[in-house]
């Protein structure tokens, strides 16, 4: 006879198993349970949301993202002298004349590093952070499949960038509000608008940026399915944008600039004009829209054809 315990209890129905594996099964369950249930495939991506905007990490972001342009109007509020023509980022001469343009200062400094760094992090860790933490292969139980998970992830993704923008902008305009007078908008084409108008352009613009993340955030979904490690997606995929915007500097490239992602980042300037031009709105678009179906074939035939072992 055994004196080992648990080597005698192993084999008996109902025997205790370990609390780890309790706890896997007990998840599996109440995910395939949840897909099972009308509309289980759209709970998906509600659940998906919630989570995104529960974690810590995704509110540090934001915050760290609001506080670019709470600097920026509190540097220029405590400056002796108003911040002069050309120096400094466009608009940031405008500031003191009007604080709403504290928001536009803010994006024009964040879309070259603070925007695609936090896009880079909520991308990268789409699927990679799933499998990273065991959990990919409970949220395959669901009858929808791996297509639609694909989706899910890039809605996340791509809600964030929207949340991004509109956190600088709402930052922006608040700093604006408090340290600075405020009133109609003079645009670049010499027209006044009012300011109800003024926080109409200020979410279009929003809208513009949030539009040029989406190819970035296709790119992250890509290197999320190639990775189980979510810091390497995430390095890629800011490493990518960056190298992107070098090669757009260079004037020996000007053949390529037109093809890379972020060609089209700061050219918003033509919704600051009356009447509109959404002449590279509509370029901008397009380019995002190619870089998402390429990059989301990629991550469709890379994840489809994964293994999932965790």
């Amino acid at each position: 006879m055994s004196d080992n315990p648990s080597a005698s209890g192993a084999g008996r129905p109902g025997a205790a198993q370990p609390a780890t594996a309790s706890s896997d099964l007990s998840a599996a369950a109440q995910i395939e349970t949840r897909a099972a249930r009308p509309g289980g495939a759209w709970a998906l991506l509600v659940s998906e949301l919630t989570v995104l905007f529960r974690r810590r990490r995704t509110w540090a972001l934001l915050l760290a993202l609001a506080a670019v342009p709470v600097l920026i109007a509190v540097a220029v509020r405590l400056s002796a002298s108003t911040p002069q023509p050309g120096r400094g980022p466009p608009f940031l001469d405008q500031v003191t004349q009007n604080g709403l343009f504290v928001a536009v200062t803010g994006l024009i400094v964040s879309i070259p590093l603070f925007l695609p760094l936090t896009v880079g992090v909520v991308a990268g860790d789409t699927i990679a952070g799933e499998a990273g933490l065991g959990t990919l292969r409970y949220l395959l139980v669901a009858p929808a499949g791996r297509v639609w998970l694909l989706v899910v992830k890039y809605v996340g993704a791509a809600v964030f960038c929207l949340a991004a923008t509109v956190t600088v902008v709402t930052a922006g305009v608040l700093a604006g509000l408090a340290l600075f007078p405020v009133g109609p908008l003079t645009l670049l084409s010499g027209d006044t608008i009012s300011l109800a108008e003024s926080f109409g352009r200020a979410l279009l613009i929003a809208g513009y940026v949030t539009v040029s993340l989406l190819g970035l955030s296709a790119i992250g979904l890509f290197f999320s399915t190639l990775t189980v490690v979510p810091v390497g997606a995430m390095a890629a995929t800011i490493v990518l944008s960056v190298v992107a915007q070098v090669l757009d500097s260079l004037p020996q490239l000007d053949w390529l600039h037109p093809w890379l992602f972020s060609h089209y980042w700061l050219d918003f300037a033509d919704l600051l004009r009356q009447p509109i031009d959404a002449s590279s709105f509509g370029a901008n678009a397009l380019l995002q829209g190619g870089y998402l179906l390429i990059f989301g074939a990629l991550a469709y035939g890379r994840f489809a054809t994964k293994d999932i072992l965790s």
